[in-house]
């Protein structure tokens, strides 16, 4: 069966127009120089698009679709150029009774089913014009609509301090969800957290594992990524595929080490320090103080239950890489270099050798390159909205096998 590379959280800076969708996110983010930029530098063959419910963007998507440069697919989606397949997708934020917030992401099979979901959402929020607008509803009753239209529904960067379901909301998602749990075919790690660490949690063995970026920016697109083993780049297909029905399945999930994401750890607001010690940290370790930003790896530690085989028999291997943006010594232009070398940053990843990068961008940055790709780089890691980063002032004395 055909494996396919995905990354299904993508954000829309603005509009063909001008206008603005998501705020935080680069102004040349537009749907169209997602589905380029995936194709063509990335190297990927499926893309979700997250913010396709603004009325701006659904212009835009509209236009391409008329004059054939997105054909929809039998089995659901939107064929750029026939060289990647674009997931049609809506985030939002919710509220639940008790007060906690979270992100989730509702996924559409075609262009009508998005539609209708915008058009339903438009009486609950301010301005659906922008992303992730906050909808005033619990997560439930969101999934419902989603449901209801069509969707596919995924909780959004699950473990993060701020505005997610784990992080900010409630210790079990069943919890949240009631019935409608079942009906969940995964949820989305988020930057922080790995596949080993969502393990410890016992309701989410059924569930698959998706590990995507976030982009806000063209160059973070595809920072993580999954390997999905399915028969066509289809929504269908990816909906068989996160139920893991039929043979498909998700054969790898690759994203940063934990460590490199920007909430892995306990951040204390006061004096600014990153916890070092041993989970969970709740207050700070230098000062004392409690008000800290909980880190991912603590909060996971604390409401951890390890219920059921660890890990499940259908969980793909989680590998562990640097992206080549984290890579110190790789700006702008030498990863143009490098993908004007070898064609796509997947083939820098994954398919070059040391010695053909290193005549492209010398030794020392091939030697960096080689070790993120094996997750053998020496990190130190991030929190407080901080990014991890990678330890490099004595690379040229390294001594590791292989190297």
């Amino acid at each position: 069966m055909p494996l396919y590379t995905a990354d299904l959280h993508v954000h829309i800076g603005r509009s063909d127009s001008g206008r603005p969708v998501k705020i935080t996110a680069a102004g040349d983010l537009t749907f169209e120089n997602i589905a380029i930029e995936s194709a063509q530098r990335k190297g990927i063959d499926i893309v979700g698009v997250v913010d396709c419910a603004s009325p701006p963007v659904m212009e835009d998507i509209d236009r391409l679709i008329k004059v054939g440069q997105m054909v929809p697919q039998p089995g659901g989606g939107l064929r750029y150029r026939d060289q990647v397949t674009v997931i049609l997708g809506a985030e939002f934020e919710t509220k639940e009774n008790g007060g906690g917030m979270s992100h989730h992401v509702s996924y559409f099979p075609d262009f009508g089913e998005l539609q209708e979901f915008s058009a339903q959402m438009a009486s609950h929020v301010t301005n659906r014009e922008l992303s992730s607008q906050a909808c005033r509803m619990p997560a439930r009753e969101l999934m419902q609509i989603c449901l209801d239209c069509g969707g596919m529904f995924i909780p959004a960067h699950c473990f993060t301090p701020h505005k997610s379901p784990y992080g900010a909301c409630t210790r079990r998602m069943a919890d949240m969800f009631g019935d409608l749990w079942s009906d969940v075919p995964a949820i989305e790690l988020g930057l922080s957290a790995d596949s080993y660490l969502a393990d410890r949690i016992g309701e989410l063995a059924t569930k698959s594992f998706l590990s995507n970026s976030d982009a806000h920016s063209l160059p973070r697109i595809a920072r993580e990524y999954n390997i999905l083993q399915m028969e066509a780049p289809t929504f269908a297909e990816l909906v068989r595929c996160l139920r893991h029905q039929e043979g498909r399945s998700i054969a790898a999930n690759f994203g940063l080490d934990p460590r490199l994401g920007k909430y892995h750890r306990t951040y204390c607001e006061s004096c600014e320090r990153i916890a070092q010690g041993e989970p969970p940290v709740t207050r700070c370790e230098h000062c004392g103080s409690t008000d800290v930003t909980m880190g991912v790896l603590d909060r996971i530690v604390q409401i951890q239950d390890y219920a059921g085989p660890r890990p499940p028999e259908h969980r793909p291997p989680y590998q562990y890489q640097v992206p080549l943006t984290f890579v110190p010594g790789v700006g702008p232009v030498t990863l143009r270099r490098l993908i004007n070398n070898f064609g796509s940053e997947m083939a820098v990843l994954h398919e070059a050798d040391q010695e053909q990068l290193g005549l492209v961008v010398g030794s020392k940055i091939a030697k960096l390159i080689v070790l993120a790709r094996e997750g053998r780089l020496p990190l130190v890691p991030g929190g407080g909205g901080i990014y991890g980063k990678a330890v490099t002032e004595d690379v040229s004395q390294m001594n590791i096998p292989g190297l």
